[in-house]
């Protein structure tokens, strides 16, 4: 992913490694723990367990598209600004 700037594009990357990470200690923690009432169980427990880590990755790519639409948005109104200036000259 790319932005403006090395230090969002940093944050953003670093935060969805983490979300990822989230994702993956809920899921083995509820695999682990539902394991004993039964393979059910640890699956339903496994993605029940993953649901925060999951959610907190949506959350972040929904943001990061949001500002990449933003930034496009600026783009384009730069240049359509550009050729309303040539268009009244």
């Amino acid at each position: 992913m790319r932005t403006s700037t090395k230090f969002l594009t940093f944050i953003i990357n670093f935060l969805l490694g983490v979300a990822w990470a989230i994702a993956l200690v809920g899921a083995t923690y509820g695999f682990v723990t539902g394991f004993s009432a039964g393979f059910y169980y640890a699956l339903l427990f496994t993605f029940l367990g993953s649901l925060p880590g999951l959610f907190l990755v949506v959350l972040l790519e929904f943001f990061y598209l949001k500002l990449d639409n933003h930034l496009e948005m600026q783009k384009q109104t730069e240049i359509l600004s550009e050729i309303l200036k040539g268009i009244k000259k």
